[in-house]
């Protein structure tokens, strides 16, 4: 039975790993602690909130109804524990942490953790970069940012740390433009652009005639050109506008695309105020 006790937060922590991390061996693995040990917390939280959370199988957890219910406001409660106690430590954290971030990327999920971490360090002076992903790179190669997310092909090395990977999909206005006689007209970002490049590629291997019908930077003008009808586009699969559609099945014929990776870079020596922008950040895409 419930009683109006607090919950413990540690217990939520290793809630939410397991849920993240898909068992809990591997929740162990990212909280240093032992599998019987974590497995003992999530019994310890099951039995205080009166409630199984997860259903246990051989190879994968699952959530169950009130286990759902909870994950929400687990996320919520640790997110502004970790927001008090890092005001609490470092009260006077002082300086400016230079951030790039593809566009797409940025306005999709860096809103929320850029939020959380301004009103930790009301300070610390933020400045976003936002470009495409050689841009970026050149202006962190140059010195001009502290850490950059950066979009790389899964296969190809690159320095940096793998925190995101994104299922593309073809999105059009509609079928009809798929099924039009001649090539097939693409709308894509300036070159270099991974998903401009994975667009052509695909392509070519399965043996489609293309071309380049619009060219934009920007991701609202792109997403323009896209519902006009002027072509089709590739974007991360999270970020397909509910009124375009998604052209990823037999019908459209079009060849499917391999995800790509968005890596984390930082500078060799991260000034403490980046250090923990990169803690914020490293935090909210791991759940996701």
């Amino acid at each position: 039975m419930t009683s109006s006790a607090p919950l413990d937060t540690e217990l939520l922590r290793a809630f939410v790993a397991v849920v993240d991390s898909g068992g809990f061996s591997q929740a162990a693995e990212r909280l240093l602690r032992g599998q019987s040990a974590v497995s003992l917390q999530i019994k310890r939280l099951e039995a205080r909130v009166g409630f199984r959370l997860l259903d246990r199988g051989p190879r994968h957890v699952a959530l169950t109804t009130e286990g759902e219910m909870i994950l929400d406001h687990a996320r919520r409660i640790l997110a502004l524990n970790d927001e008090l106690m890092g005001r609490l430590r470092e009260p006077e954290l002082t300086g400016l942490v230079r951030l790039g971030a593809p566009e797409d990327f940025a306005t999709s999920h860096l809103p929320d953790v850029l939020s959380r971490f301004a009103r930790a360090y009301p300070r610390v002076a933020l400045e976003m970069t936002c470009e495409l992903t050689l841009e970026l790179l050149d202006r962190f190669n140059a010195g001009g940012l502290d850490l950059a997310l950066v979009k790389r092909e899964p296969s190809v090395a690159r320095e940096g740390m793998q925190v995101w990977r994104e299922p593309l999909v073809w999105v059009g206005s509609g079928r009809g433009i798929v099924q039009r006689a001649g090539a097939l007209p693409l709308v894509v970002s300036p070159r270099p652009c991974v998903y401009r490049q994975r667009a052509i590629s695909s392509l070519d291997a399965a043996g489609w005639d293309w071309r380049v019908a619009y060219t934009c930077g920007s991701l609202a003008g792109l997403l323009a050109a896209v519902r006009a009808g002027l072509g089709v586009a590739v974007l991360p699969k999270e970020m397909a506008p509910p009124d375009l559609v998604r052209l990823n099945d037999e019908a459209s014929g079009l060849p499917a695309l391999d995800d790509t990776e968005i890596a984390l870079i930082t500078t060799p020596s991260l000034s403490a105020p980046a250090e923990r922008l990169k803690d914020y950040i490293l935090r909210a895409l791991e759940r996701d």
